[in-house]
């Protein structure tokens, strides 16, 4: 199964610049440290918004579970990155009940 929409898949400016880019943001655990050493950076945070809408496109959905918020789906793949390296990801999804467009919840380093 692909993702909804996954056209239509939104990565906000604030998830990537003030979390996933962002070492001293509470709950990133080391997210910023690993894309920065891909050569992601928060001035050209589109770069990784082009990857992760990519990832959400092509790759099939790993899992899907209802939570309170919506419905969660998982996709692990490999994001070609600023550096030339080909990084595996782990993104988490979630379509927000009454919606049909998916947003990014979170992204990290996946270790197969």
């Amino acid at each position: 199964m692909k993702l909804p929409n996954s056209d239509k898949a939104v990565v906000e400016r604030g998830k990537i610049v003030d979390y996933l880019l962002n070492p001293s943001h509470p709950d990133n655990g080391g997210k910023a440290e690993f894309f920065e050493k891909l050569g992601f950076e928060s001035k050209e945070w589109e770069v990784l918004t082009v990857a992760l809408r990519t990832l959400a496109r092509t790759v099939v959905v790993a899992r899907a579970a209802e939570s309170p918020h919506g419905r969660k789906y998982v996709i692990v793949g490999s994001i070609d990155s600023p550096n030339g390296k080909a990084a595996r990801v782990q993104t988490i999804w979630i379509v927000d009940r009454g919606l049909d467009v998916a947003r990014l919840a979170t992204a990290y380093p996946h270790n197969d």
